[in-house]
């Protein structure tokens, strides 16, 4: 019998690990996974035990020659300026031990998300350990290095002859994963970001819209730094529900990042809970509608690991297990572990305070902005 949701985990999850200090720290998908079964809505029966990627998999995507300088560099054996070439060894994205076989299991998550959702088993799978979708064919880019997000869409397809709607939250512009599929009409990518004119990556224009066959599957939103929950939600209600009636999907993934919170430190955007509980019921809707419910969604960035992201990545679990996101106050057992650790005081509700969000004087300039922006996009699209 086909069950409704389940959630992939593994300790192992948390062996993706740059540094100590580095901002991208996966110990938040244990923080969420705690946080969920103290809530009690994330029980035993739910959590599915990934396997690892194998390199033909990965090969899917990735370049075979940047899959052996991943392994060789993990090892310690790959020459500075040969890192340097394929996006190891920077600033974003060092080099650490054994860095192929953390990456891979991440993509084994992503994997075998798809394949239980393929075989019929869920209709609905949570991999919040994945969502690097900043990772290049043949280059790490963006704490990524490889991009299980575009891995499973390649195995997906390679599986089965599946129309794929990829729709991206994170703050950063979800360019590894558009990159992959900017010639292909069979899958079709939305991410909706802060502008790159303040942010990495710098890509994710109105006017990339795709090339070959595949001209009028990208979509792009690049708002303005300081949107806040009311533009954000608007311009990404309207323009998925207007994609997906334009494509029709059999699938739909979500990367769910959660670093367009105001709280965030490596974004500009200003946005609350009140996105993030939003995010997942309409995305919900668009697989119940077109997908048989089918809906696999993956974590991604976001880099206030303690105040932000369990509180997000747990509302894509609750919607998806529940129907609904969680209300009221958090578990007082998981605020006492965990606040010995915490850097801040830990929330104590899903949802913010009326005072978490700094005054933005150019509130109405920056919504008047947005709009336009949805506009232009509608319009170079084609699909109003």
């Amino acid at each position: 019998m086909t069950k409704k949701a389940g959630f992939i985990y593994t300790p192992d999850f948390l062996n993706y690990q740059f540094s100590a200090d580095h901002p991208f720290n996966h110990k938040r998908v244990l923080l969420t996974k705690e946080l969920l079964e103290e809530q009690t809505t994330l029980i035993t029966e739910d959590l599915i035990t990934p396997r690892i990627a194998a390199d033909e998999e990965i090969a899917l995507f990735h370049d075979a020659s940047y899959i052996e300088a991943v392994k060789r560099a993990g090892n310690g054996d790959l020459k500075e300026d040969r890192a340097q070439e394929y996006g190891l060894g920077t600033e974003d994205t060092p080099i650490f031990s054994n860095m192929h076989q953390a990456s891979a299991q991440l993509v084994g998550g992503t994997l075998t998300a798809v394949d239980k959702i393929l075989n019929g088993d869920y209709k609905k799978i949570a991999n919040i350990g994945g969502g690097l979708h900043h990772g290049f064919q043949r280059k790490a880019s963006g704490f990524c290095i490889y991009n299980d997000c575009a891995i499973a869409i390649k195995y997906l397809r390679k599986q089965d002859d599946l129309k794929v709607l990829y729709v991206d939250t994170d703050a950063h512009h979800g360019d590894g994963v558009q990159s992959g599929f900017y010639d292909d009409p069979n899958v079709c990518t939305f991410s909706i970001h802060e502008t790159g004119r303040y942010l990495f990556p710098g890509t994710g224009n109105v006017s990339e819209r795709g090339i070959k066959s595949g001209h009028g599957y990208s979509f792009n939103l690049p708002i303005d730094a300081f949107t806040e929950d009311e533009s954000f939600l608007e311009l990404y209600e309207t323009a998925l529900r207007k994609i997906a009636a334009f494509f029709k999907p059999d699938i739909i993934v979500t990367q769910n990042g959660a670093d367009s919170h105001c709280l965030d430190p490596l974004t500009h955007l200003c946005g609350t809970m009140k996105s993030f509980e939003k995010i997942p019921v309409i995305a919900a809707e668009i697989a119940d509608t077109y997908c048989d419910g089918r809906w696999l969604a993956v974590g991604g960035g976001g880099y206030d690991m303690w105040r932000v992201v369990p509180r997000a990545w747990g509302q894509v679990w609750n919607v998806m297990k529940t129907g609904a996101p969680c209300k009221g106050p958090l578990p007082e057992t998981w605020l006492e572990k965990w606040q010995k650790e915490s850097p801040a005081p830990l929330p104590v509700s899903w949802q913010d305070g009326a005072d978490i969000q700094p005054n933005i004087p150019r509130k109405a300039e920056i919504t008047e902005k947005n709009k336009l922006l949805l506009e232009d996009m509608l319009k170079y699209t084609a699909i109003i």
